[in-house]
């Protein structure tokens, strides 16, 4: 059957489907995401071409040492024989990493796809490179599972509560510095690696065993998880 037509043979009157409107909040939404990736893009562009050579060469090194989580099994290692309340910092600081990456790798990446940034094209330096990961750039995992360590062990061990903050920052920023990640890859993994520490405090708090049970009592463990 053919389609109706106008005196004119023309299909485009008004007996021709009505053209699907765009809905306001969605077009809302995409001119919003549109505004975030340039900013996200901005902000990448910007931190390659600050010429940092003190930095570039410490903060690579980092970024290396952070692969597959290295740093953070580290400082558990350290930890495990100082005393019953390290030993338990550092066992819920391990399983927040393990629920924060099986998070960012298995769903996260999965789900947004997003492309690593083109380095070359933003003409970041030779000194600051590492390996460019295979993996989608969303979200960070490397910041993921740093702030997933540091937040869990902080709230078992409050002293260990800033310098390890500070390190899992400067493994975040190393992910932008070397190229690898945009600013908003990495923003997203330090959400994800809190969420990460949360699920896992409040965890060892309903846990039989009584070394983690005690991280925090069944009466704090929400505000604890948390924090």
């Amino acid at each position: 059957m053919t389609e109706p037509t106008n005196a004119d043979g023309d299909t485009s009157g008004p007996l021709s489907p009505a053209p699907v409107p765009v809905r306001p909040r969605r077009r809302a939404l995409d001119a919003v995401l549109g505004d975030l990736r340039a900013v996200d893009g901005a902000l990448y562009a910007a931190v390659a071409a600050t010429s940092t050579p003190s930095l570039d060469r410490a903060l690579r090194r980092l970024s290396r040492a952070a692969d597959h989580s290295k740093i953070s099994l580290g400082i558990a290692a350290a930890l495990a024989p100082a005393g019953a309340r390290p030993r338990r910092a550092a066992l819920v600081g391990l399983a927040a990493v393990a629920v924060t990456s099986a998070a960012a790798n298995l769903l996260g990446k999965r789900l947004v796809r997003r492309a690593r940034p083109d380095r070359e094209a933003a003409r970041v330096t030779v000194d600051r490179h590492v390996p460019m990961p295979v993996s989608a750039s969303f979200p960070s995992g490397h910041t993921a599972s740093a702030v997933a360590f540091a937040t869990a062990v902080g709230v078992v061990l409050p002293e260990a509560a800033v310098p390890l903050g500070a390190l899992a920052g400067a493994v975040a920023y190393s992910r932008v510095h070397t190229g690898v990640h945009y600013p908003g890859d990495v923003a997203a993994g330090a959400v994800l690696g809190i969420a990460g520490a949360a699920a896992a405090l409040t965890a060892a708090a309903a846990s039989p065993v009584p070394g983690l049970r005690s991280v925090c009592s069944p009466s704090r463990a929400p505000s604890c998880a948390n924090r």
